[in-house]
């Protein structure tokens, strides 16, 4: 009896206290959001292609994000895949800087590393330097909270970047499937599974346009993923109508070997 009346005592003293820090922590970090926001979205940029003859010039891909010295950009490997027929003489891989009304460009861009086991891209583009984002040392926790900046629909919305936020629900092993099931012979099967490594599953809904943004850590601003693909409910086509609200990373650490490789060539 006695030890039941000290607990409720120490409940009692304590648990008001405990309750006010949890209330300030969830305080701070929904204050710091509006924050990172601002300073994250200038290095959030729109990757797709120009081509001269076309109308529009600029066909948006998807979303990239920038890194190292100012001038490298990280997004998919699958955003700048073209379909066979798409590749014509006059096409060039640029990307967009969204800006104050008429003060947005394009700048051309060229592939440096194509990793396309861990579906992401290294470009490099000309210009002057934009500000590079800081890349997580930790790896992302099942429960942190994140959000992530992109181009959800492309220039449907004026190709102005958006904010999403969630968590990362878990981290999976899972292989990045075939484009296309005709190629998954015994060979590829076994690239699947010999290619297997951990997504990042979140809970947070990623749209087409999406893929190749910046997830990053809602309290630090510091990127711990890469978007790449959102589970279907159904077809490709009822993802903006019908959305799972689950969507999958990258881990940042793909990323930080990816440029660690080139800063040695």
């Amino acid at each position: 009896m006695r030890a039941l009346a000290a607990l409720k005592e120490a409940v009692s003293r304590y648990l008001p206290g405990f309750a006010l820090l949890m209330a300030s922590l969830m305080s701070h970090a929904a204050d710091a959001l509006p924050t990172l926001i601002v300073k994250v979205k200038p290095s959030v940029l729109a990757v797709g292609f120009y081509q001269e003859k076309q109308n529009p010039r600029f066909s948006f891909s998807g979303t990239g994000f920038v890194v190292g010295d100012g001038n490298l950009l990280i997004t998919n490997s699958h955003v700048i895949a073209r379909a066979a027929g798409d590749n014509t003489d006059d096409s060039s891989l640029v990307i967009y800087t969204p800006g104050p009304l008429g003060q947005a460009s394009l700048r051309r861009a060229e592939v440096i590393e194509n990793d396309k086991a861990h579906d992401l891209v290294l470009l490099r583009f000309k210009g002057p330097d934009i500000p590079a984002l800081a890349l997580s040392e930790q790896p992302a926790r099942e429960g942190q909270a994140v959000a992530f900046i992109g181009f959800p629909l492309g220039s449907n919305l004026g190709l102005s970047p958006v904010t999403h936020r969630g968590i990362v629900s878990a981290v999976t092993t899972v292989a990045l499937p075939s484009p296309s099931a005709r190629q998954l012979d015994s060979r590829a099967i076994k690239a699947l599974k010999d290619g297997a490594f951990e997504l990042l599953q979140l809970d947070a809904t990623a749209y087409p346009g999406n893929s190749g943004g910046p997830v990053f850590d809602a309290e630090t601003g510091t990127v711990v993923g890469v978007i790449n693909m959102v589970a279907l409910k159904g077809t490709r086509e009822s993802a903006l109508t019908h959305p799972s609200g689950i969507s999958y990373a990258i881990p940042v650490e793909h990323v930080m070997r990816l440029l660690a490789r080139n800063e040695r060539k």
